[in-house]
């Protein structure tokens, strides 16, 4: 069963220190709860996120546009971020329509001829709408993914918007091109652009990133166990720290007690699935990345490379080192943990 709402990250509070707003006042006047920014991993309904967008665009005409410039590349959710790793601006957005849910009640379709590749972008959260600024970001947003990439000024061929801006000129000035009024909302880009390598690449951050979209996906679209959810709540916050029960509990919007209950009444414990993740994190990292040692210690939340080392040896009897080399001919040894 698909979750609705938008995905409200970590990435919102550089983002409105960037833009010099105080994160108090605009939660204040969207009428929501003032801590909300620093609850993990939260999901808004539809008509709640969008008073928070309001909120913070203030009737400002050019905000998309400032927003824009203010986006770096550090603030991505990481199915953005994970695009931006891609070879080509193609890949990207194939990688982006593949994981956009996890973000947004949003779709996304490519259309590819030999001579242009169109982005079209649908929002799936009727009877809502989103705001005009949001839906001119979004557009924006496609252009300055493939300007990031490239580091080149790309200029899309066309776009299309059911949200014309007001005052046209400074988003046209931005573009490099006309936004023309029609009945969807695309970005059309040459092929040769599309197909421009992206200096941002990086196919070994990619595996790494893979894998936990892949799981959070599943978890988005069906009925996930307590099991299933802490799990992917994991994977998405260990590279930050986040590996106490407290956390998780947190970000699933669960006291600690309920979620041990929970786990445990799916006959597992908090720390078994603690381990099982970080161990079955590390076997992929090693045999499918060249990430160094103290770099898989880090995407697994252990604050120090000697503690991964030990608790790596503990749970296989080998060093890290000697983990990687034994997958990469084919024979990673049977588990020792339980």
């Amino acid at each position: 069963m698909m979750t609705t709402g938008y995905a409200l990250d970590a990435t919102w509070r550089p983002l409105l220190k960037d833009l010099g707003l105080v994160p108090a006042d605009i939660l204040r006047r969207a009428g929501l709860a003032d801590d909300l920014l620093q609850r993990p991993g939260l999901r808004l309904a539809s008509e709640d996120y969008y008073r928070l967008w309001e909120a913070v665009a203030q009737d400002d005409r050019l905000f998309p546009l400032k927003l824009c410039r203010a986006v770096r590349a550090e603030s991505f959710s990481p199915p953005l971020f994970a695009a931006l790793c891609s070879p080509n601006l193609g890949v990207a957005l194939s990688r982006i329509r593949a994981y956009k849910k996890l973000i947004a009640p949003m779709r996304l379709d490519l259309i590819e001829t030999e001579d242009i590749v169109t982005v079209e972008m649908t929002w799936l959260d009727a009877p809502f709408h989103p705001p005009q600024s949001m839906i001119q970001f979004e557009l924006l947003f496609a252009v300055t993914l493939a300007r990031m990439g490239t580091r080149e000024l790309i200029n899309p061929v066309e776009v299309e918007t059911t949200a014309p801006p007001a005052q046209a000129g400074p988003f046209e000035d931005f573009l490099g091109a006309r936004m023309k009024p029609a009945a969807r909302n695309a970005v059309t880009f040459s092929a040769s652009d599309a197909a421009r390598p992206f200096l941002t690449s990086n196919e070994s951050l990619w595996d790494a990133f893979e894998p936990g979209l892949r799981e959070r996906l599943a978890d988005l679209e069906e009925g996930a166990t307590t099991v299933r959810r802490v799990k992917a709540a994991l994977l998405e916050g260990l590279p930050s720290g986040l590996a106490s029960i407290e956390a998780v509990a947190t970000k699933l919007s669960l006291s600690k007690r309920t979620l041990q209950r929970r786990i445990e009444s799916e006959g597992c414990s908090y720390q078994q699935i603690l381990q099982e993740t970080r161990e079955a994190l590390a076997w992929h990292y090693l045999t499918t990345t060249a990430l160094p040692s103290a770099e898989i210690s880090f995407l697994l939340g252990f604050s120090e490379p000697n503690s991964f080392n030990r608790a790596f040896r503990i749970w296989t009897g080998l060093t890290p080192e000697g983990a990687r080399h034994a997958g990469r001919v084919g024979t990673p040894p049977q588990r020792r943990s339980a």
